[in-house]
């Protein structure tokens, strides 16, 4: 597809979702800003940080994710900046099973930062796979490893969690 074609609504609720609210037409650090949405919703959208609901969304995510990353992908081309649903998803799932704390919150996205941009075994890989898969798996897998390490620092130091 062309990117001067001119997109039919469906298309366009395709790109909105896979570039985060549009957030991934962002001139720079698009998917820096797009982790920083996804922690201030995390923050401050009342209830979101209750399992369930962050599980929810996770999966929910997850999926359209990669079904807009596929579409995407013809648009802008393999694995583009401008899609940042992966961000979001992975700087959730950072958060899964953690106190809701500002210190907690700037913690995991810092760390999530550095996984998804040093991209250590298998993130970078991952990367292989193509379409909305190869997108996502990558921030999923940043994800978990920030999720992995913040959950150590919680058992290393409890008292984290009351700061």
């Amino acid at each position: 597809m062309n990117k001067t074609e001119r997109l039919n609504f469906l298309q366009s609720l395709e790109l909105f979702f896979a570039t985060g609210f549009f957030i991934g037409y962002f001139p720079f650090a698009s998917g820096t800003v797009a982790s920083f949405f996804a922690i201030l919703v995390y923050l401050f959208v009342p209830g979101f940080s209750e399992t369930y609901l962050l599980i929810i969304f996770i999966l929910l995510f997850s999926f359209i994710g990669i079904f807009t990353g596929n579409f995407a992908e013809k648009i802008y081309g393999i694995d583009p900046p401008e899609v940042v649903i992966d961000e979001i998803v992975g700087m959730w799932l950072t958060m899964l099973f953690v106190p809701k704390t500002f210190l907690l919150a700037s913690i995991g996205f810092m760390l999530f930062r550095i996984f998804d941009i040093l991209k250590p075994f298998p993130a970078k890989q991952s990367q292989d796979l193509k379409g909305g898969i190869g997108i996502m798996l990558d921030d999923i897998i940043a994800g978990f490893y920030s999720l992995i390490i913040l959950h150590l620092i919680l058992i290393i130091f409890p008292g984290v969690k009351n700061l």
